[in-house]
């Protein structure tokens, strides 16, 4: 049997438009001569839809969809993930369709996601078919390991999911499914979603492995396409990419897909960015201007009192190797203005995070009105040390419509950087790249004068973060105990900061107020 995966980029809401771009599918399967067509978990509504979830006339639309579908199945089978409203509740499902007909829903199980929890209730989990005489096992869902002990009969198990991109998590996704192919004997395929929704953005990389657990077809990252498994065999294994260059390419990629999908999804074209002459603006600038192209990018340089000449040129010379628009807009008299204003209040104290904060709320006044004049939305500049830190000024640097970086470490964004360097030419000045990191709000500061390397924060970070480690587990790892307290203690105190954030594109496997969700207010000292 031939098998069409058909990997598409969905929009929430948007019934119509991925009604449309499954019958596209189905007929571009048809010519290749497919007996099966699969799409993915979720299709028709795209995901995650939440309280979309909830209402009739939304998942009435998607079953009238789903009819029009089927009316379009002529001669080819097709298997559509979408909602389906049943006596308990909303279920993710897969829709089998044959001979024009829906013949059957097979409901998705295993509710783990917190995207999905009080939106979908749980289901059978997988069901057999036969389609063209081979049997199949239908799964809906992300949790492939807790499927097992299938029959006998079954020659190949068809998993639809909504993945989405996670570092790290592609070779474990890719284990599970070797491991269940090798296992069971039967072929494997999955399909997967592609594209940004919001702060989730899907991979893709559908595939299928062999009855011997060989890995035989992976389809591309973060890309719309479509491609025929054969189950009587002849494709040659392939090998999944896991080395660190991979990964950095792939966050890459998930960067600017995420953004772009924001902007295009939401209606916006063009994006306002705030380059300091610092590492984070220039790899947001480099990020904006390959998922929405130079002509629709502008940069405002906002120089203080405290900003040294060579950040400004550094800054002027990414805008132009980029061929962005830019203005050079000094903030020093409004600043000065500012402060003389508020002498009744904080005349006579001493310089510190007032007149640092400051500053950075200018600069974001004055993005928010080239936002307001000309519509460029405003694009944030963040990352995730920094956002754990609490190293960021409310209504200030931490504005911005979307933040495709803020769930990258001060380390990763040099990855990022030195990637784009490399596969691009040298588009990020040297300078940019060399100097010690500093947000320039008072003379000669340097991020060192109160941390250590990001290189040693960015380590204590993940295992607290990522790996859930205590404080004395890491301290016995190695690390300096009163670094290791302070960071904690700066982590725990700045929960407000993240609280009201911009929507950060969710990259790593553990995002603040995702996986890690702390309540605001609490007392707990661990």
């Amino acid at each position: 049997m031939k098998i069409a995966i058909a990997q598409l980029n969905y929009t929430v809401g948007d019934v119509e438009g991925n009604a449309s771009k499954i019958i596209d599918a189905i007929n571009q399967a048809r010519a290749l001569h497919a007996d099966l067509v699969v799409f993915a978990e979720q299709a028709l509504s795209g995901t995650p839809a939440f309280d979309l979830l909830r209402k009739t006339t939304f998942l009435e639309l998607c079953e009238d969809a789903l009819v029009e579908i089927a009316s379009c199945c002529d001669g080819i089978a097709a298997i559509v993930g979408l909602p389906i409203l049943t006596e308990r509740g909303t279920v993710s499902a897969a829709a089998l369709i044959q001979d024009r007909k829906v013949l059957r829903y097979v409901g998705k199980r295993h509710i783990t996601a917190r995207r999905e929890m009080g939106f979908l209730v749980p289901s059978k989990g997988y069901e057999y078919a036969t389609v063209k005489g081979h049997k199949c096992a239908i799964i809906v869902g992300d949790d492939l390991s807790h499927e097992r002990d299938f029959d006998r009969s079954v020659e190949t198990v068809i998993s639809i999911n909504a993945r989405k991109y996670g570092k790290g998590m592609l070779s474990h996704r890719y284990e599970l499914m070797r491991s269940l192919a090798f296992v069971e004997g039967k072929n494997l395929v999955l399909v997967n979603q592609v594209g940004g929704a919001t702060d989730i953005v899907y991979d893709g990389t559908s595939g299928a492995f062999n009855a011997r657990g060989e890995l035989v077809l992976m389809m591309k990252n973060f890309r719309e396409d479509l491609q025929i498994f054969d189950t009587e065999g002849g494709q040659e294994p392939v090998v999944v990419p896991t080395t660190i260059n991979d990964r950095t390419r792939m966050l890459y990629e998930a960067a600017c897909c995420g953004l772009g999908d924001f902007f295009r999804k939401n209606g916006y074209e063009k994006a306002a960015v705030g380059l300091s002459g610092g590492i984070d603006s220039a790899v947001v600038a480099c990020l904006a201007v390959a998922a929405l192209g130079r002509e629709n990018v502008r940069a405002l340089l906002m120089p203080s009192p405290f900003s040294s000449d060579h950040s400004v040129e550094d800054a002027k010379a990414l805008a132009e190797r980029l061929g962005i628009a830019y203005n050079v807009i000094p903030i020093t008299e409004i600043y000065r203005s500012a402060i003389d204003t508020l002498k009744p209040v904080i005349g006579g104290t001493e310089f510190d995070a007032t007149e640092e904060n400051i500053q950075t709320r200018i600069r974001t006044v004055l993005l928010m009105a080239l936002q307001n004049k000309t519509g460029h939305i405003l694009v944030n500049s963040s990352n995730k040390s920094e956002n754990a830190l609490g190293l960021c000024t409310l209504y200030g640097d931490t504005a911005g419509a979307f933040s495709p970086t803020g769930d990258l470490y001060k380390g990763e964004i040099y990855d990022v950087a030195r990637y784009i360097n490399r596969t691009f030419g040298d588009l990020i000045p040297d300078n940019i790249l060399d100097k010690e990191p500093s947000s320039e709000l008072h003379l000669g500061q340097k991020d060192t004068d109160t941390l250590p390397p990001y290189e040693v924060v960015d380590a204590i970070l993940y295992r607290m973060i990522e790996e859930g480690q205590h404080r004395e587990e890491i301290i016995n790892a190695g690390f300096d105990s009163e670094v290791v307290e302070k960071i904690h203690a700066m982590i725990m105190r700045n929960e407000k900061k993240r609280f009201q954030f911009p929507p950060v594109l969710r990259l790593s496997s553990c995002s603040f107020g995702h996986e890690r969700l702390m309540p605001l207010t609490n007392k707990y000292g661990d």
